[in-house]
């Protein structure tokens, strides 16, 4: 009988995991007890995707707001420090910015404007122009912002990030100035020291602030690359893709994943005789067309995968060929034809107008979005995503 089910996307719901779980243990058999439970059995090439998050906790990898003070003071002087292009979370960078005040005498906090790196808005466009205001070149002392602008909470969270990030510095013991820029160099007006807190444009920010005069430049990356006093660390990503945990700590991204695809790979491989793809995941890519606010704060969203996730979409777009090449049938005869160009297709479709309209994008970030969307960021219980007849096509 014909498959009347294509892509498939399940919560799979897990113990809670404390550090030092065999959190491959755990996946495997959470994901063999749903599957005996719902009825269903895995395929070839089936996904795992697994939550960064449950990884970092599984590791213990946790660090204090005092070994990120620590290690600032010990980098970045102790001084006065520009904190630039943070982005507006509380749980994301708050307790980031608590550590990073303490392990100086000033923080002089420059704010991209009309929002972060991720869509959160300080101001919208329309009160841009409605200002004469030009974010690209005119930089914003925080007097001449509330003049113009007033207070502005965030729709979602209500909170008005400005005066909180200036509120964290100032109970961490430093003194605080805040500015509004977005050219990088505006920062350098007020200290060569500084710390750059974007996430995917970090490489290029350090860059133009090195060879504009800026004496230490370091990004969230470089903060906590190595243990602080036994502290938790990511040799890749530092305080990058980090979370609160409590009022004191941050739980880190996880370090060295690729031996955990590989084990639960491998042992799914053993029970089942299914050969699944394996995949760590973050934050997906996708935005909020209401709230403009992208989710990709991880530094990526694939942490590890096994290499079948590798690569881009091979696809030709139905659409195109029913109302192109085979515009002329319908019914039986368009499916089969449909089917056979399917069946035919090169290895690389990449050129061909047949594939135009499918998705440009790796695989990885794909998944790992449709598997972010899947377990959510709350108290659903599910850490663990099993997808089903993602590579399938209209000929399975």
């Amino acid at each position: 009988m014909e498959r009347k089910v294509g892509t498939v996307s399940r919560g799979i719901r897990c113990p809670i995991i404390r550090q030092g779980d065999n959190l491959a243990e755990i996946v495997v058999s959470s994901v063999l007890e749903a599957a005996e439970a719902e009825g269903f059995s895995l395929r070839d090439r089936d996904v795992v995707s697994v939550t960064e998050s449950i990884v970092a906790r599984a590791q213990g990898n946790y660090a204090s707001v005092s070994a990120i003070a620590e290690d600032v003071r010990a980098k970045l002087g102790g001084g006065t420090i520009g904190v630039i292009f943070p982005i507006l979370s509380r749980n994301r960078f708050a307790i980031c910015l608590r550590g990073i005040a303490m392990g100086a005498k000033k923080v002089v906090l420059m704010l991209s404007y009309p929002s972060d790196e991720v869509g959160n808005e300080l101001v919208s466009l329309d009160q841009l122009d409605e200002a004469g205001v030009d974010p690209y070149r005119d930089v914003l002392t925080l007097e001449r912002y509330r003049e113009l602008f007033g207070e502005n909470r965030h729709p979602f969270t209500g909170v008005d990030y400005v005066q909180y990030y200036g509120d964290v510095i100032r109970e961490a013991g430093a003194e605080v100035e805040i500015i509004f820029a977005n050219d990088c160099r505006a920062i350098l007006e007020h200290t060569k020291n500084v710390l750059t807190c974007d996430i995917h444009t970090r490489a290029r920010t350090k860059r133009i602030l090195r060879q504009n005069g800026a004496e230490r430049v370091l990004g969230l990356d470089d903060i906590l690359s190595a243990p602080v006093n036994g502290s938790g660390c990511n040799e890749n990503y530092g305080l990058l893709g980090s979370n609160k945990s409590t009022e004191d700590t941050v739980k880190l991204f996880p370090r060295d994943c690729g031996g955990l695809v590989e084990e639960i790979q491998s042992s799914l491989l053993q029970k089942t005789g299914k050969h699944v793809e394996v995949m760590v995941y973050g934050d997906g890519a996708f935005k909020d067309p209401v709230g403009k606010i992208w989710e990709l704060a991880d530094p990526c969203v694939s942490v590890a995968n096994t290499p079948g996730l590798e690569g881009t979409p091979n696809e030709v777009k139905l659409k195109y060929l029913a109302d192109n090449d085979f515009k002329n049938l319908s019914g039986e005869a368009l499916k089969e034809a449909i089917s056979g160009r399917i069946k035919e297709k090169k290895d690389n479709l990449v050129g061909d107008m047949a594939s135009q309209g499918t998705t440009p994008r790796r695989l990885t970030d794909l998944i790992g979005s449709l598997s972010d969307l899947t377990s959510g960021s709350g108290d659903k219980g599910t850490p663990v995503i099993l997808i089903q007849g993602y590579f399938d096509n209209f000929t399975n």
